[in-house]
């Protein structure tokens, strides 16, 4: 899929670091090319599904955001859904609204994302439907 979504977490209302080891112990079974120390990620998920991911974290700031491009409809849902989860991300699509995997979570998300933010649960099929939805 051509298509952006951006991992982002939210602390009241302000964007937040990302934990970069968390980052790399979730995707690293997944990862064919690329790396943390790069920037970037290519990932396959089991049923052969990929995905391109785009991170920073040499900087001061951290890890403030990963990218995930090209990414397939399978299996590569549920990775990037429970990479989301485990960083305690919110997922916001490049169309924008945000999506969330529990209703506590929309109180940190910043004002503009709050009142269109969707609940979904972090699976492949939550992430599908949510897409399917918007």
């Amino acid at each position: 899929m051509s298509y952006s979504i951006f991992l982002v977490r939210f602390v009241d209302g302000e964007v937040v670091a990302l934990d970069a080891e968390r980052f790399r112990q979730v995707t690293e079974p997944y990862v064919v090319a690329g790396g943390p120390e790069e920037g970037f990620s290519q990932v396959r998920a089991e049923d052969g599904g990929e995905a391109d991911l785009y991170h920073e974290s040499q900087n001061e700031a951290g890890m403030v955001c990963v990218t995930a491009t090209h990414f397939a409809c399978g299996a590569m849902l549920g990775v990037l859904a429970r990479l989301a989860a485990a960083l305690g991300a919110s997922i916001v699509p490049q169309s924008g609204g945000a999506l969330i995997f529990h209703e506590e979570d929309r109180g940190h998300l910043s004002a503009d994302l709050q009142e269109t933010a969707l609940v979904i649960a972090p699976t492949a099929d939550g992430l599908r439907a949510a897409f399917d939805a918007r």
